[in-house]
């Protein structure tokens, strides 16, 4: 591969993050924002999962990866473990875009090699390596993709999504 290719080249873990991504605007495609921020208890609120993801993404891709923050006090209202909570959507999608444009400046530049070396955080290495926290964030997105479909069929939305979209739009490139 010639070195301006290389420099162009995402990784295909990082395309198939924003697959993922791509999947989860389209199942909340028209969801109003009253339904956003409704709780179907045990259920989280979709306004919390789209928060949720962001602060995951917040915290692997940019405090560990870029050491900045760009959305504060996302972990105390959507993190793992906090108190259940209906945020407003608007706030949660705006908090999403913030952090996952943020997160693409990190995401762009990684090489196969630096897939396997960890993040730190506070001064400790995260347990998994950068490989690993692109496919725990992957499959964390197809997780709560999957939520929201079920809670905006317990809403009676019609015409959901039923299956992937069209993947073949992936360029894959290594």
């Amino acid at each position: 591969m010639k070195k301006k290719e290389r420099e162009t080249a995402v990784h295909p873990l990082v395309t198939q993050l924003r697959f993922a991504r791509s999947e989860f605007l389209r199942c909340l495609r028209g969801l109003s924002a009253a339904d956003g921020e409704k709780r179907l208890s045990p259920t989280n609120s979709i306004s919390w999962m789209i928060g949720h993801l962001a602060n995951q993404e917040q915290f692997y891709w940019v405090i560990c990866g870029q050491g900045r923050f760009v959305v504060p006090g996302l972990n105390d209202l959507v993190g793992t473990g906090k108190p259940a909570a209906t945020p407003p959507l608007d706030e949660m999608w705006a908090a999403w875009q913030t952090v996952t444009t943020t997160a693409d400046q990190f995401l762009d530049q990684l090489t196969p090699e630096q897939l396997m070396t960890h993040l730190s955080f506070d001064g400790d290495s995260l347990r998994e390596n950068i490989g690993t926290c692109l496919l725990r964030t992957n499959y964390h997105y197809w997780f709560h993709i999957g939520e929201a479909h079920a809670v905006r069929q317990q809403l009676g939305h019609a015409n959901l999504p039923e299956f992937v979209g069209d993947i073949s739009a992936v360029r894959f490139s290594i």
